[in-house]
């Protein structure tokens, strides 16, 4: 079984932070109606749900991806780059503590989870303002005794890693090659967004199933075209805070234990 950990829309998601876009409206009913969509699409896709209350003084709160990492042998708990974020941690520390043995990232390294693609044993650690190379040879130092290999990966004219490549299957990477290098990524085949949608290539995968957002029709229609089996939410408010389908959930099997 899978657990999923979520976390509410803060009702004050307006004054979060935004490093690439200009700042817009966001309907906080909207967003919470979305949020609440997507946790459904969670549970269909076979995670049991751990959903946090909503935290009022952290407007990114609802974005848990950032605050940890989660392997089947440990948690990696980050210290996120942006100082408003940092706080966001203390509840995912709670909530990780029953089913992993945790470690830290500390000063001065920093590291959104956004930044972090696993791809089996191989982990692509995005170097971007939010992730510093400080914290991925923290990251490295910690993985390394369980066998996981950890590589830095030069991002440009996104937020996070994941903004401009994630896995869909297990042999294919979705990727924005106008964000990130193709060849830092060894021997994956790839899928490439439509340049029209450059903000598409963040989709989520559980087991056989990518949950992917409405928007990017064209970039759907190449999934598809390769076979991805999508599950199809609306995103759009959240995406307003530059956040993703990968961005709202920190999901890892529950059959393990520390």
């Amino acid at each position: 079984m899978l657990i999923a950990i979520t976390r509410k829309v803060s009702p004050n998601i307006s004054l979060c932070e935004l490093t690439h876009l200009e700042r817009q409206p966001i309907n906080y009913e909207n967003a919470t109606r979305q949020h609440q969509e997507y946790e459904e699409n969670l549970a269909k896709s076979g995670c049991n749900l751990i959903s946090l209350a909503a935290e009022p003084d952290l407007p990114d709160s609802v974005f848990v991806e950032d605050t940890a990492v989660v392997f089947d042998e440990l948690a990696i708990i980050t210290l996120p780059g942006a100082d408003s974020r940092k706080p966001e941690t203390a509840s995912i520390v709670e909530a990780l503590k029953p089913h992993r043995k945790l470690f830290f990232i500390h000063e001065p390294g920093t590291m959104d989870g956004g930044d972090v693609l696993k791809v089996a044993k191989r982990i692509f650690v995005g170097i971007t303002p939010r992730t510093n190379l400080e914290g991925i040879d923290q990251m490295r130092n910690i993985l390394r005794p369980y066998g996981y290999s950890v590589q830095g990966v030069p991002v440009h004219g996104c937020l996070h890693l994941k903004s401009a490549v994630t896995q869909v299957r297990e042999d294919y990477l979705l990727i924005n090659p106008a964000w990130v290098d193709k060849s830092k990524f060894g021997r994956m085949n790839f899928i490439e967004v439509d340049p029209a949608e450059p903000y598409g290539a963040n989709a989520l995968m559980i087991g056989g199933k990518v949950i992917y957002p409405s928007a990017y029709h064209k970039t759907r229609r190449r999934l598809e075209a390769h076979g991805i089996d999508l599950q199809i939410v609306d995103a759009s408010e959240l995406a307003k805070a530059e956040g993703g389908v990968t961005c709202c959930s920190l999901i890892f099997k529950s059959n393990l234990t520390t």
